[in-house]
């Protein structure tokens, strides 16, 4: 009888993707979701893209009967369940301790009690803070946060001691954590007790530290989602996407498929136990040209970017993945371009609707501080 998986949060932009990849691959899947209403709105109904062939058991990942009984039978699981978003963890502190953090210890006492063969957890680029760079020498270097005094200059990137820009370099597993947010500091947390937890008892864990994803299905209402998807929602609505900074901060955009496929992967290959693992392009691009590139794919060339100048805290400038650990250990390379995944995700954008939260997001930071 093949595997029976359960994927937390499987409901999800990113968990119901996995359980298509898991599908497909003659694997039986549960999910367990609370259908948040951020993410699915207030229907509280199963999401219409949700396989006929999965099974969803809506219940809180924090609520220890609903966890245990979900696990019923299970041989894997992917822990994918998360409150996600950098500035709003900034201030619903609480809420992102209680999902993240709780949510997780909630699960890992309920696999003490009954391990499976295998646990997942998904985990975030956004611990590591600022990526790595290199000098005008070649030099490697780690740095840590930019002064706000630097910020108000609107003097962006990292300098070298003459003053000379530093060069991102492709940010590989073993930097430094530099956790700048609540967000960042519960993935962390998440990642290091999944593995803690399944070295203690003897559950093979890896932990996946997912890059920018996009594609089909995310939550374009959810203001504190991925950043194409923001964008795609302001295009939308007839606004034109809001950028902070400069526009020129670069970040790594990976396909939703070829996270479903890497995280497939990991459940697959026994190498990957007690391993963490990036999982993106391996692709840097500014944020600035990301917005343009919606645009065109969504056929709102006219609607350009709004170069705000402000400054998010807890925002990093420069950030992409050295993903040679994943290429080596699970067999995973990116398959889908970006140009193939932004022509799917406009396909798919013309039958959607979505709330433009993107002002009131905005509102929220600036009113406590935490945009500048």
């Amino acid at each position: 009888m093949s595997q029976h998986i359960l994927i937390t949060g499987g409901a999800g932009f990113i968990g119901s993707h996995l359980a298509d990849e898991l599908l497909s691959h003659g694997y039986r899947v549960r999910v367990l979701d609370n259908l948040a209403p951020q993410v699915h709105g207030d229907s509280g109904r199963r999401p219409d893209y949700l396989e006929a062939d999965v099974e969803l058991a809506v219940g809180d990942v924090c609520d220890a009967a609903a966890v245990r009984k979900a696990l019923e039978g299970i041989d894997a699981v992917y822990h994918f369940a998360s409150a996600v978003g950098v500035g709003q963890s900034m201030y619903e502190v609480a809420h992102y301790t209680r999902i993240n953090n709780l949510g997780t210890a909630v699960l890992l006492e309920a696999l003490i009690e009954r391990p499976v063969k295998k646990l997942i957890v998904a985990s975030s680029m956004s611990l590591y803070g600022e990526g790595l760079y290199r000098t005008a020498a070649g030099e490697l270097r780690t740095v840590q946060e930019r002064t706000l005094e630097q910020l108000r200059r609107g003097d962006w990137e990292w300098r070298d001691e003459d003053g000379v820009a530093l060069v991102p370099a492709p940010t590989p597993e073993d930097k430094a954590p530099a956790l700048a947010s609540v967000y960042a500091l519960s993935k962390f947390d998440q990642e290091r007790m999944c593995l803690m937890i399944g070295r203690a008892y003897n559950i093979p864990t890896a932990a996946l530290r997912f890059f920018n994803a996009y594609g089909p299905r995310q939550a374009l209402s959810n203001p504190y989602t991925g950043v194409l998807a923001i964008f795609a929602s302001r295009l939308l609505n007839g606004s034109p996407p809001k950028i902070f900074e400069d526009g020129w901060q670069q970040r790594d955009f990976v396909s939703v498929y070829d996270i479903a496929r890497a995280s497939r992967l990991a459940l697959e290959m026994p190498a990957a136990a007690g391993e963490v693992f990036n999982i993106g392009s391996g692709e840097a691009y500014s944020v600035r040209d990301i917005a343009q590139r919606v645009a065109e794919a969504v056929g709102k060339e006219n609607l350009m970017p709004e170069i705000t100048g402000k400054y998010r805290v807890g925002d990093i400038r420069h950030c992409y993945a050295d993903i040679s650990k994943a290429r080596r250990v699970l067999g995973y390379s990116p398959r889908v371009s970006l140009e193939d995944g932004l022509a799917e995700l406009a396909a798919w954008l013309e039958g959607q609707a979505a709330v433009d939260r993107v002002a009131q997001a905005s509102a929220e930071l600036s009113a406590r501080g935490l945009a500048i």
